[in-house]
């Protein structure tokens, strides 16, 4: 069905890279956790699993609330997830793909690569870079607090 007058939706593409200073099956199984999101991917408020892998996320961006369903497309243990949005047969519905590789480092430390492809707009490789710093951050302060315990 034509978009009568509606332009047509841009896709941007950013990828960034991190290292954590954790083993890679602590930051992989951390990754996860698909309901804590939210703590690092500040656009998402709340996700609500559906079944393995399906999500339901809720998300605020330019001020306006989407609703967005997840799809897991691939995991490879400790190595790879990738992820991508499936269309609820909405005119619009955007469209984001990730995939998050891990790769274990030889100091305790894992790289964590993102690539991030979304038509939400704003600057994806700025997003990108917070997310993963925001990651790292609670990755690294949940390692300290345990160890302190």
């Amino acid at each position: 069905m034509p978009n009568k007058g509606a332009k047509p939706r841009t896709i941007d593409a950013a990828e960034g890279t991190i290292v954590v200073k954790a083993p890679v099956a602590m930051v992989y199984k951390r990754w996860l956790v698909f309901e804590d999101y939210p703590e690092f991917i500040t656009v998402i408020k709340r996700v609500r699993k559906l079944d393995a892998n399906h999500f339901v996320a809720s998300l605020a961006f330019n001020g306006k609330q989407y609703d967005a369903t997840l799809e897991i497309m691939l995991r490879v243990s400790e190595r790879r997830l990738a992820w991508r949005t499936i269309s609820n047969g909405h005119a619009h519905d955007h469209l984001a793909a990730g995939v998050v590789s891990f790769a274990s480092l030889s100091d305790q430390g894992t790289r964590v690569t993102m690539k991030l492809t979304s038509s939400f707009g704003g600057a994806v490789s700025n997003r990108v870079d917070k997310y993963l710093r925001n990651f790292k951050r609670l990755i690294e302060d949940r390692l300290r607090k345990s160890k302190n315990v």
